[in-house]
């Protein structure tokens, strides 16, 4: 992540902004990047800690502090919510999913009628073709 091209990160950094959750289950899921994992091997200055991007915006800033991530990781919790968003983008898919399965499943049905109605309207088209063909 923090040797990505800047376009890469900015675009990623959108998205991630727009869920307000960050990992697949949470913050710890950074465990798993060579630079933000807190193992006692790793040197990096950004150890135990989380990208900018994950970090909780405080409106009275207007210029983003790409440090505030840095030994996030190392709070407990409770601190770690004041600081960085610390839920994971796995449970709140399911939580938004049962929020609004109706309208998912509508939209599924309808997408489906759709395609069923296509394949009928072809195999009419089909059907006139043969029966023009037969009548040669």
């Amino acid at each position: 992540y923090a040797q990505e091209p800047e376009d890469d990160v900015e675009a990623e950094d959108e998205i991630l902004d727009a869920a307000a959750h960050f990992g697949a289950f949470g913050a710890d899921d950074w465990n798993l990047n060579i630079y933000f994992n807190c193992t006692d091997s790793n040197a990096s200055r950004e150890r135990c800690g989380v990208p900018f991007s994950c970090c909780t915006k405080d409106p009275a800033e207007d210029v983003i502090n790409t440090q505030c991530g840095y030994d996030a990781r190392q709070k407990p919790e409770v601190d770690q919510q004041i600081v960085i968003y610390t839920k994971g983008c796995v449970p709140q898919f399911e939580k938004w999913l049962q929020d609004n399965l109706t309208i998912v499943a509508g939209i599924f049905i309808g997408i489906a009628l759709l395609q069923i109605f296509g394949i009928c309207l072809a195999q009419n088209l089909v059907s006139d073709i043969e029966a023009v063909r037969a009548s040669w």
